[in-house]
């Protein structure tokens, strides 16, 4: 199965709202980091191979019809050569609020301290943090990373194969673009506090044993999609 859909917006730009979404219209399943982390015995092994520049995105991407999130993300450009006949959704926000979001929570020292020593954190400098070095607390260099990274995407693109989007526009964009039905139910809506921010504070961060991992991360996400479809 080649992917069919790839999510090019970084962590903490509404991504899991957009898996549940693609889950939704056909699109599914949806690889996002939730999913590393539920296989995370088979999938950081084949992560660490990328970083070492020997990547298998057929074998990471196995029965995945698209992406979302990290770590995909970081390699939207080689996936969208690998895979040319996927379409790019890249969501975005305003990058000051990315910043905030990304520092209280994926970015926040509690969580990279609950990963030192494992492969989990070699896993995630490769592959996330490897663009900022020691500037991960500078707000000017990372929002203006952030605005320049995304135009890249934009730059590399040609218009009719990428979907600049905002989930607040609900439905019909990403429907239209991908050629789905509109789903007669809201948009899924995730509370951007949730996408492991809140659920990790109650472990002081994530847990570093692959197994604890899995039961953990496989939990939280099925929770967060029934909350995401039952909005009050």
């Amino acid at each position: 199965m080649a992917l069919e859909v790839i999510g090019a917006g970084l962590g903490r730009n509404a991504t899991f709202s957009t898996k549940f979404a693609l889950e939704e219209i056909g699109f599914g399943p949806c690889y996002h980091m939730v999913e590393v982390f539920r296989g995370a015995r088979r999938s950081i092994p084949l992560w660490l191979d990328v970083v070492d520049g020997k990547p298998d995105w057929d074998a990471i991407f196995d029965g995945y019809r698209s992406t979302t999130d990290y770590p995909a993300c970081t390699y939207w450009r080689e996936l969208a050569d690998y895979y040319p006949g996927a379409k790019v959704v890249l969501t975005v926000r305003d990058p000051d609020s990315w910043f905030d979001s990304v520092s209280e929570t994926i970015f926040a020292p509690r969580m990279m301290d609950s990963l030192k020593g494992s492969p989990i954190e070699k896993f995630m400098a490769g592959t996330i943090f490897a663009p900022f070095g020691d500037k991960v607390r500078d707000r000017a260099f990372m929002t203006d990373w952030y605005k320049r990274r995304n135009d890249e995407v934009i730059a590399g693109l040609p218009e009719d194969r990428l979907l600049v989007f905002h989930p607040k526009e609900g439905w019909e964009p990403l429907c239209s673009f991908l050629g789905a039905d509109v789903p007669d139910k809201p948009f899924p809506r995730v509370n951007s506090r949730d996408e492991l921010g809140s659920a990790s504070d109650e472990k002081g961060g994530l847990p570093a044993d692959p197994a604890e991992l899995e039961a953990f991360a496989g939990a939280y996400c099925a929770s967060l999609k029934e909350k995401a479809f039952n909005q009050t």
